[in-house]
């Protein structure tokens, strides 16, 4: 396929995750003999994500469930450190970057954009993101993708859009951009996409 432009998500596309990381070391550092309730988590951090929630906000509501007292910095430090880098990807964003405009879109929330653009060097390849906390929307919700066509000036119909859920790689094809969908499980990609840039 020949492409103009390319948009990558982050999460299990340009960095891997474990949000259990985060979890188990917490749940022993607090002497917990369960994790907390995992839905109230993910609504958390869904809100959180969303921009409905601050910062203070977010961390008040998690603290409390893993029934930490300690120093915040040191809750932060852990619930940030659940990134590796997926160096296939993020050498195959470089590449693409020295010849097209590449961006970025996710859903993600302040503490985890901060961290990550401190510790990986690969986000300052990108002209420019759409991420959830900041615009109010997110994947797959569709106006995600028209706001990606206008904020990044892009032809969706040369433009790679490249995330790891199903769902939102469909709701990207349904506003016109080419929706590929990646599993970091797979040996063969990006090297078999056949990507050629115009």
């Amino acid at each position: 396929m020949k492409i103009e432009a390319a948009i990558f998500d982050i999460g299990n596309v340009l960095l891997l995750f474990d949000y259990m990381k985060a979890a188990n070391l917490l749940a022993r550092k607090n002497g917990l003999e369960s994790l907390p309730d995992r839905a109230v988590i993910t609504e958390a951090n869904h809100e959180f994500e969303l921009g409905r929630t601050t910062r203070a906000q977010f961390l008040s509501a998690v603290r409390r469930e893993f029934h930490d007292t300690g120093a915040e910095e040191a809750f932060v430090a852990i619930w940030e450190d659940i990134f590796e880098e997926n160096t296939r990807m993020t050498a195959f964003a470089r590449d693409l970057s020295g010849r097209i405009p590449v961006f970025l879109v996710s859903n993600i929330g302040e503490i985890h954009h901060r961290y990550i653009f401190k510790k990986f060097e690969v986000f300052s390849v990108f002209r420019d993101r759409i991420f959830s906390y900041l615009d109010g929307i997110m994947k797959p919700d569709p106006a995600v993708f028209e706001l990606a066509k206008s904020r990044f000036g892009v032809n969706p119909a040369a433009t790679l859009y490249i995330d790891d859920i199903q769902e939102n790689c469909a709701a990207a094809r349904a506003a016109g951009f080419l929706g590929l969908h990646y599993d970091h499980g797979r040996q063969d990609l990006p090297q078999a996409w056949k990507i050629e840039t115009v």
